[in-house]
């Protein structure tokens, strides 16, 4: 007999759901953590996730997020935590963008409200914001941020009060399939489960040679800077933003928690890296990309820098999720390739994958993400 019911490895934003999914339905769970939980070596951390209905990536996303919404609160009350903040969202570009169109396309499929600005209204409506002509922007009041380091620890206390089994600092080192089951190798022991869910993050291709052509781990680089009103820069005077631009895509959010306007560039320098080798200084042209693109539509935030973190993108050829069975391994699931955009869906994710585990299948509809999409 398998020592679990499931072994979770990866116990990030995606792992940390699915341990509490499977907990809360009476499975007996081990989630296998390298680092601590949570940390900030991946994906997940940086005090702030945006979290948002005005998903240009693709309509298909809106059911999953209005999903991800409602387990958020789910576990705000199991947890007595403030994990969702409110400030509304801007997704802005020039109009015909894909970015921008694509924001009206999501709402107008799945009848969200939203209200379209030119840059004037934008600018006077949230003075903290300096958008030049030719933006046009989608702001919806849902949108706002999680907090990710408290997402994280709640999922993951609330399924050890379930009855989970959770250990950091335990670094896998391979599995195998063995008859029905799937045996794991760690630095530690050796342990074996019915089913094997692996939420991996970056060092997914490390562990599972289907995704690793796929899977692409970026570095990437974010930034705290100054403002000069820092009342403008609040979650109630401040909406999160995405923005298309000439000088590439960005995102950003208001002060909370620690100081400062936080902004990154989506793909930033287009760094392909090993997560267990990968650069995490910050160096001038990573201040640059990021100061001179704050100084021209941010310009009352574009003070001193506060501080700067690195984190990982995990492309896919198309920067759509990578989740599923593996072929010929029905005992192993695994989700990957979050492409900068997946935290918001941590969430359902969990559910998703507690639903792999257990049945095989999900009701939620992740055909976008099929595994063997990119296979010839």
């Amino acid at each position: 007999m398998p020592g679990y019911d499931a072994i979770v490895i990866g116990v990030g934003g995606m792992g940390s759901a699915a341990v509490y999914h499977l907990a809360k339905r009476g499975l007996k769970v081990l989630g296998l953590e390298q680092f601590e939980i949570p940390h900030e070596l991946g994906s997940s951390h940086g005090h702030s996730r945006m979290i948002r209905y005005t998903l240009q990536e693709h309509p298909s996303y809106v059911p999953l997020v209005r999903r991800a919404y409602e387990l958020w609160h789910a576990l705000e009350q199991s947890a007595r935590e403030t994990l969702v903040v409110t400030t509304g969202s801007v997704r802005a570009g020039p109009p015909d963008s894909d970015f921008y169109l694509g924001a009206i396309e999501a709402c107008d499929m799945h009848q969200i409200p939203y209200e379209i600005l030119g840059n004037t209204e934008v600018n006077k409506r949230f003075p903290g914001y300096q958008f030049p002509d030719g933006i046009s922007s989608v702001y919806q009041a849902d949108g706002g941020f999680l907090l990710p380091e408290l997402c994280i620890v709640s999922h993951a206390q609330v399924a050890e009060e379930a009855g989970a089994e959770i250990h950091s600092g335990e670094t896998v080192l391979g599995w195998e399939v063995q008859g029905d089951d799937v045996q794991v190798r760690t630095n530690r022991d050796t342990y074996s489960a019915a089913r094997l869910v692996i939420t991996a993050g970056a060092w997914a291709a490390k562990l599972v040679p289907h995704v690793a052509p796929y899977a692409v781990p970026e570095r990437q680089v974010l930034g705290w800077f100054k403002p000069d009103r820092p009342e403008l820069f609040t979650p109630e005077n401040f909406p999160v933003f995405g923005i298309w631009t000439e000088e590439g895509r960005y995102y950003g959010f208001p002060n909370y928690s620690v100081p400062g306007f936080k902004i990154g560039r989506a793909h930033h320098l287009k760094q392909k890296v090993d997560p267990d080798d990968m650069d995490r200084e910050i160096h001038a042209d990573d201040e640059e990309i990021l100061r001179g693109f704050t100084s021209r539509y941010f310009p009352l935030a574009a003070g001193d820098l506060l501080d700067t973190k690195t984190c990982i993108y995990t492309n896919t050829p198309d920067e759509q999720f990578m989740i599923g069975v593996l072929p010929d391994q029905p005992q192993v699931s695994v989700a990957a390739g979050f492409s900068g955009h997946g935290f918001k869906f941590a969430s359902v994710i969990g559910e998703i994958m507690a639903d792999l585990a257990q049945n095989g299948e999900t009701s939620h509809n992740i055909d976008l993400f099929r595994l063997d999409r990119f296979d010839s």
